[in-house]
């Protein structure tokens, strides 16, 4: 209790919570070989994480911040404009998206199977990992016509296209790293006047304008690749998944006075 609470004071509740879970597989498997009894990291206390008050990108921002990144020398070159329009139309993740290969993309039917991430392999670098974060997140995604059009044209230029046939290689025409693109972006999105924009916040938008659209919350969550609906509801969507739908006339035959 006391060691995770010292995790908690210096670096935050996700990092005490990755360490309890740590912990607990290791003790786990002291259990398994007898070394241990019981799992004494079972009894800790639980760590609580405040949830942020999810805020998505509006339609007028999400047209608004690319137009920004094209006129921002340093993010054209840093190639994320075109990024930025991928993670907008799919709600894919930055690995997901450094990872996809012109040979998951299907232009006749406008539709990206994404299968894989890219992720850093200590003493090896950057490698793309053939399976994505969890098999839910294993998903076929149609393309919006804007999207597709912007990869043709990166196919018919012949100069983004880095090994493996990766669709958004790094400036240097290598894997592109997911961590350098983060702070890339931040700074980008610093200086297009969206501070309060993370790489984070493209799935949220993705996710509030399909909710917005009537889609049900097992169809985000599918988009999004969540095993569990739940998941999306909570942290995507903020519960207000619920009022898409007209509530209050599904009840009115159950109030209506004879």
């Amino acid at each position: 209790d006391r060691a995770l609470a010292q995790v908690r004071l210096r670096h935050g509740p996700q990092p005490a919570r990755a360490a309890r879970r740590a912990l607990s597989n290791l003790c786990a498997d002291a259990v398994r070989h007898g070394a241990l009894r019981h799992n004494p990291v079972r009894d800790t206390r639980p760590i609580p994480c405040p949830h942020h008050q999810v805020r998505a990108l509006t339609t007028a921002e999400a047209r608004d911040l690319p137009t920004r990144l094209h006129g921002d020398p340093t993010a054209c070159r840093l190639d994320l404009p075109d990024l930025v329009q991928f993670m907008l139309g799919t709600g894919v993740r930055i690995g997901e998206a450094a990872a996809v290969r012109h040979a998951v993309l299907d232009l006749a039917t406008d539709t990206v199977l994404i299968n894989a991430t890219v992720i850093r392999v200590p003493g090896v670098g950057l490698q793309i990992q053939p399976r994505t974060k969890t098999p839910a997140s294993h998903r076929l995604l149609t393309l919006p016509r804007p999207v597709v059009t912007t990869i043709r044209a990166r196919r018919a230029e012949r100069a983004h296209t880095g090994p493996a046939g990766v669709v958004f290689p790094s400036p240097a025409g290598q894997l592109r790293d997911p961590s350098n693109t983060q702070g890339d972006l931040r700074a980008a999105l610093d200086r297009a006047g969206y501070p309060w924009v993370t790489s984070h916040t493209f799935r949220k938008t993705v996710a509030s304008r399909l909710d917005d659209a009537g889609f049900s919350v097992r169809h985000i969550a599918d988009q999004l690749g969540h095993a569990r609906p739940s998941t999306t509801l909570d942290h995507y969507l903020g519960r207000r998944a619920i009022t898409t739908f007209t509530v209050a006339d599904a009840l009115t035959e159950l109030t209506a006075v004879e």
